[in-house]
């Protein structure tokens, strides 16, 4: 039954409003050549800095200025500007449907009486 209802509140979840916009904003996004070009370029900056720093370096001045040229060409995009707040406005949901479940689970383990439906 747990399954069921966790199908059930993901169906309704994929269904929202704000999981609708999130899927068409990141589709627009990635149809935006240019920008994907500038957001993987920022993911393989951000994995060399990572392994640096795992090794124990420090990412190099020009790594740094170079990122922060794409994080500043990336940010005027009006189609990534759209998906940071279509998942921002997702995120708020999540919350919300964790908040929900978070007091279902209080008033579930405070009930002695077992239901199933």
């Amino acid at each position: 039954m747990l399954g069921e209802r966790a199908v059930e509140l993901g169906r309704l979840i994929g269904q929202s409003d704000e999981y609708k916009a999130v899927r068409r904003a990141n589709d627009a996004l990635g149809a935006d050549k240019d920008a994907v070009i500038v957001l993987q370029r920022m993911e393989q900056l951000r994995i060399e800095a990572s392994h640096m720093i795992d090794r124990g370096e420090q990412p190099t001045a020009e790594m740094e200025q170079e990122l922060e040229q794409l994080l500043q060409k990336v940010q005027v995009n009006a189609l990534y500007q759209r998906m940071i707040v279509a998942q921002e406005n997702f995120d708020k949901i999540m919350m919300q449907v964790n908040q929900w479940i978070l007091e279902g689970i209080k008033k579930g383990a405070a009930s002695g009486i077992i239901t199933l439906g």
